[in-house]
């Protein structure tokens, strides 16, 4: 595994001016602020342009390493953006880059709405369960009044068959959304957003646990939490049972791999 140079972004329409990605172990990250990839996603959905986006953490980088099957799609997904802090500090230090801060999939999705509800998009969600997507469908309709949420779809929690994805594709084209957000949990959303990709005419959003912050399910971390690289903490706080497994595997691996570049970079100079 290596960490390779920037490389263009794709596929994305001519009044954008195109992005840098950097490649860390194997996901090539955006680097944009939150508030200019919000921007790229939105000019990409309002033209009804297939454009797949994932906000990916630790877990996530470690996934697409250790799966394969993910590994060999996940940079199909044109724009990923750095979910967690120990991704930016990563970035930063082997691409010299200064990323200020984080882009969690809460607050992504909370500035592609706002974009959104200036321009009167339609928003389809996809993924969660039906009492969440409820709730997040309330919270769209008193805090973004001009965003229309065109479709739900509850997550069968299993892969659909090929008749049932060709059913979902041409119900979610054919309902005029311009943006799709996916809340099905990593790696499965990731998945379903580089498996769609060209497929969906929509900006596809792979956002994790937003649709349950947004619902009230779950608490934010405070920002000096997160600020620390230490939201993992909290989350595991809330729900221990689920989440201690991944985030001591799935961390120690990323610290070692990381210590492992640097030694590697420190012989190589």
């Amino acid at each position: 595994m290596t960490l390779l140079q920037c490389s263009p972004g794709s596929r994305i329409l001519n009044i954008i001016t195109k992005f840098p990605r950097y490649r860390l172990f194997l996901p090539e990250y955006c680097a944009l602020p939150c508030e200019e990839a919000a921007r790229v996603i939105v000019e990409n959905g309002s033209q009804r342009q297939s454009f797949g986006v994932a906000a990916l953490a630790v877990h996530g980088l470690i996934e697409s390493v250790n799966d394969s099957a993910l590994g060999e799609k996940i940079n199909r997904i044109e724009m990923i953006v750095p979910d967690g802090q120990p991704i930016v500090w990563a970035l930063n230090a082997f691409h010299q880059l200064d990323i200020d801060f984080k882009i969690p999939g809460p607050t992504l999705t909370l500035e592609v709405l706002k974009l959104a509800n200036e321009q009167q998009l339609n928003v389809f969600l996809y993924g969660s369960t039906a009492d969440t997507l409820q709730r997040f469908q309330d919270y769209i309709a008193t805090s973004f009044p001009g965003v229309t949420v065109v479709g739900v779809h509850e997550d069968r929690f299993r892969d659909a068959t090929d008749e049932e994805d060709a059913a979902d594709i041409e119900r979610i084209n054919a309902s005029g959304a311009h943006i799709v957000l996916v809340g099905r949990g990593c790696p499965r959303q990731e998945h379903w957003v580089a498996d769609h990709v060209g497929k969906v005419d929509s900006a596809m959003l792979a956002v994790g646990a937003a649709f349950d912050y947004h619902a009230g399910k779950l608490k934010r971390a405070p920002m000096w939490i997160q600020k620390y690289g230490l939201e993992w903490l909290f989350r595991l706080i809330q729900e221990p049972g689920r989440l201690w497994r991944r985030y001591l595997f799935t961390n120690l691996q990323f610290i070692r791999m990381c210590v492992q570049q640097r030694l590697k970079s420190g012989r190589s100079r």
